[in-house]
């Protein structure tokens, strides 16, 4: 086996600039991704990544083992070129090894380690919680510095929404709790939020990333002092705070002030809590700290440092950007200067903290940035407009500009949850988008890049999950635990509540995170093949999407207008 080594830092900067890539903090050294899945006939399925550093046409070897230090027995005649994954079809038992290198020593990588061959249920991985709690989100990223993503699991689940009206809020029965496992499944350290954090995702935003750029990351997490309840069960006063975990041993590092409550007149409106990550300058990563969705915003941006950037605030002269915040956060890079912006819902904040642009037209529960329409030049968002309007809720517009592309010509009442946006469809090009109605049960859009309305069919819920799982440039959907290929051929099943959707092991083909009780399971297709792209998790929007899907609504990764290299 060859010896690979550790790629510099200020090469894999370059390296993805020229490979054309938006690059993500080159502080995050990723490994093979190695999976190896035994499969219920035998063989065994083996997947790995392909790099933005891995030159053109770099081939792969994959070597078994009988044990994690026995000796090497490479299975490939020739260097696998064609795809990244393989099919053992002669393995010497269920205790396999398995290491994937690449052919040419020219190739630079976090050095390949042994995988054994999961056995678990013939697509999925297992990670046993030390609590007998149902995760409500699960985060992704490398706590240790060895390439691998390891993740950090937000549990119970359970969600009480701020709002006060009746079958919304409710009292929290118990505090959550943040526990960390590295990617084999060893317990690493648990922390308590406490009473002062509420059991809703508005209340306790949490994003996992390598802020510092040492190559561990950090936990970032809303927190609070001692348990500041009123007799009701709300928190409406006592000290608040942005809290850095270290991610190996979860510690408090240290303590910054939130946002605060002033100037808000609601208790349903100051609950609401985000957290983001955005390439501010283009090359470090920046922590975005948000309050507010429905009336003022305040937004506060710090450095790798975590020194403050900027602060903006929906007030004064920018009160009508109030009402504009969606239920989560992208960061992208809308006006090509190679910074990324902040995208708040309905309106857009430069890199430098001024707004660029603002719809006015209320808050979108659905909202995706992606270069959903490749006809036109840039990146657009696909809006889904909760307010009632007269037409133009479910829309398509620049994202450089917040100019309409498109828009339905229908009455809405209320347009609610994530929709979805995603190239299920082959033969239509770009993303296809999709919305619905909460009210009435029965108005559903699914429209093409370009605005070509398909129909009003219900694909399973308001908000289905798609993901890259076959062979091939198209996604499937999940929904209910049931994997489709548009419009409604079944081609898999999952157990558990998907929390996470990301490109975290094997090929370019994403994994389905799922919760049960007591366990997250990683679901990873074992589809062969016949094309190899590299490891999303390298594009810049794609990775931040990913952090901020452990706060807010869960929206689905999506990538950011470079193109894949496709081999």
């Amino acid at each position: 086996m060859n010896t690979t080594a550790h790629v510099s830092l200020a090469g894999l900067g370059a390296a993805l600039l020229l490979a054309g890539f938006t690059p993500v903090s080159a502080a995050e050294r990723l490994d093979r991704g190695t999976v190896a899945l035994a499969q219920p006939d035998g063989r065994v399925y083996v997947g790995w990544r392909l790099l933005a550093t891995d030159p053109v046409g770099t081939g792969f070897d994959v070597f078994r083992t009988e044990s994690a230090d026995g000796p090497p027995r490479k299975l490939n005649a020739q260097p696998v070129t064609g795809s990244c994954n393989f099919t053992d079809t002669s393995p010497a038992g269920k205790s396999a090894f398995y290491v994937v290198e690449p052919a040419s020593s020219k190739s630079t990588a976090v050095a390949a380690k042994p995988v054994k061959a999961s056995d678990d249920g013939g697509s999925f991985l297992r990670v046993k919680l030390q609590t007998p709690a149902r995760a409500q989100k699960v985060g992704l990223a490398d706590f240790d510095g060895d390439g691998r993503l390891d993740y950090l699991v937000k549990l119970p689940d359970f969600n009480t929404d701020p709002y006060q009206q009746p079958g919304y809020w409710k009292r929290s029965t118990d505090t959550y709790k943040l526990e960390a496992y590295r990617h084999d499944g060893t317990f690493l350290w648990r922390y308590d939020m406490g009473w002062a954090i509420e059991e809703g995702i508005w209340y306790s935003p949490i994003v996992v990333y390598d802020l510092d750029g040492d190559g561990k990351a950090e936990v970032f997490c809303k927190a609070g002092e001692g348990d500041p309840r009123e007799p009701t069960g709300h928190v409406k006063s006592g000290p608040e705070y942005l809290a850095v975990l270290d991610g190996l041993t979860g510690q408090v590092k240290k303590r910054l002030p939130w946002p605060s409550r002033e100037g808000f007149d609601d208790y349903n409106y100051y609950s609401r809590n985000l957290l983001g990550v955005a390439y501010l300058d283009g090359v470090h990563p920046h922590l975005i700290v948000e309050r507010g969705t429905y009336k003022i915003i305040k937004v506060q941006a710090y450095d790798p440092s975590l020194a403050p950037k900027w602060y903006w605030e929906a007030s004064g002269e920018y009160a009508k950007y109030r009402g504009q915040g969606m239920h989560g956060m992208h960061a992208a890079d809308v006006d090509e200067d190679g910074r990324d912006e902040v995208v708040i819902g309905s309106a857009v904040l430069d890199d430098n903290g001024k707004p660029l642009w603002n719809r006015a037209v209320g808050h979108p529960d659905a909202c995706y940035v992606a270069d959903i329409d490749p006809s036109r030049p840039g990146l657009e968002i696909f809006c889904g407009i909760e307010p009632g309007r007269q037409s133009n809720t479910v829309c398509l517009v620049e994202a450089k500009t917040g100019k309409l592309i498109w828009g339905n010509p229908e009455i809405t009442v209320h347009v609610h949850s994530q929709g979805m946006c995603a190239d299920i469809i082959a033969e239509e090009p770009g993303l296809e988008c999709y919305a619905g109605e909460a009210k009435g049960g029965s108005n559903y859009w699914l429209y093409t890049a370009s605005g070509k309305l398909l129909g009003h069919e219900n694909l399973g819920e308001l908000a289905p999950r798609a993901v890259y799982w076959l062979d091939g440039s198209t996604k499937v959907f999940e929904t209910r635990g049931r994997l489709y290929k548009y419009p409604r051929q079944e081609v898999g099943r999952i157990e558990g509540r998907v929390v996470a959707i990301a490109d975290c092991l094997g090929d370019w083909r994403e994994e389905l995170i799922t919760a049960l009780d007591g366990e997250i399971r990683i679901y990873t297709t074992t589809v062969p093949a016949t094309s190899r792209r590299v490891c999303l998790m390298q594009d810049r929007l794609y990775r931040t999407d990913v952090a901020m899907q452990t706060m807010g609504y869960f929206y689905p990764p999506q990538l950011g207008g470079t193109p894949l290299r496709p081999e």
